[in-house]
């Protein structure tokens, strides 16, 4: 047999095989499968590219997902993990001082982080978050922007170009920011264009930033990649990441930071 016939007649098996893992695990990585079939990366993206046109599943960034990529809404992630996200705000807060211009993404753990500062003296909050803006105006000594733009009902926050706009008119001490997920191979995803590209202008922007992740996002997979990660300074962490997923990540740049 031919090896281009040999490839023809494993297909099936490697269909087979992503197929049960999705079931088990709801996600696969490209990585993991080339490595397991011993098979280039390019391969299992056929397969899975042969797959999606199938209906079977759905691509994202770095492999494929049973579910469409979308994220729940801020509602039903708030009941989430709700220590992991506390210790994350605490963490976060360690990093700020008194006086200071500090970003604070829209998200539940950002909200975690929103809740931590309110030891803090004469900071001045910038947020696209509706339900931020509404905890930290309450706070004395705060002074809060609120970065317009059209709301996004699910997230309860401003998106797109004006809030974008908005961004660049601030200088930024430290940005607190949200993601989709840490992928495997140590890269920071998300669900939507205009929460990467916020995120990505975000990072590009503040002195400082950071990403803040609970456990729940670690090997995820989802869509986008968020351009100028590796320009934070860290990812703010409530358990640490497997060790090769921190190899990956902080050797792109950003440190890994458990909050406790």
């Amino acid at each position: 047999m031919s090896d281009s016939q040999n490839h023809r007649a494993l297909a099936p098996r490697r269909h087979d095989e992503i197929l049960r893992r999705l079931a088990t695990d709801g996600s696969v990585g490209i990585t993991e499968l080339a490595a397991f079939f011993d098979v280039s990366r390019e391969t299992i993206r056929r397969d899975m590219k042969f797959l999606a046109e199938r209906g079977q599943l759905d691509l994202v960034h770095g492999g494929a997902t049973l579910f469409e990529a979308t994220e729940p809404a801020l509602t039903l992630r708030s009941q989430e993990n709700a220590a992991g996200k506390a210790a994350i705000g605490r963490a976060a807060a360690a990093l700020v001082e008194d006086g200071m211009v500090v970003f604070l993404d829209s998200g539940t753990t950002t909200l975690a982080v929103a809740h931590a500062l309110t030891c803090k003296q004469n900071l001045t909050i910038c947020t696209t978050s509706l339900t931020i803006a509404l905890h930290m105006c309450r706070q004395p000594h705060v002074r809060v922007h609120m970065l317009g733009g059209e709301i996004d009902p699910s997230e309860e926050a401003a998106v797109g170009v004006d809030a974008l706009e908005a961004i660049g008119r601030f200088r930024i001490d430290v940005a607190f920011l949200g993601g989709g997920a840490l992928s495997p191979d140590g890269e920071i995803t998300d669900f939507t264009r205009n929460g990467a590209e916020q995120r990505s202008r975000m990072a590009a922007t503040a002195a400082r930033a950071y990403f803040v992740l609970d456990s729940s996002k670690f090997g995820r997979l989802t869509p986008l990649r968020i351009q100028r990660f590796e320009l934070a300074a860290g990812v703010i962490v409530d358990a640490p990441p497997p060790a090769a997923m921190i190899e990956a990540l902080e050797r792109k740049g950003p440190k890994v930071i458990v909050g406790e």
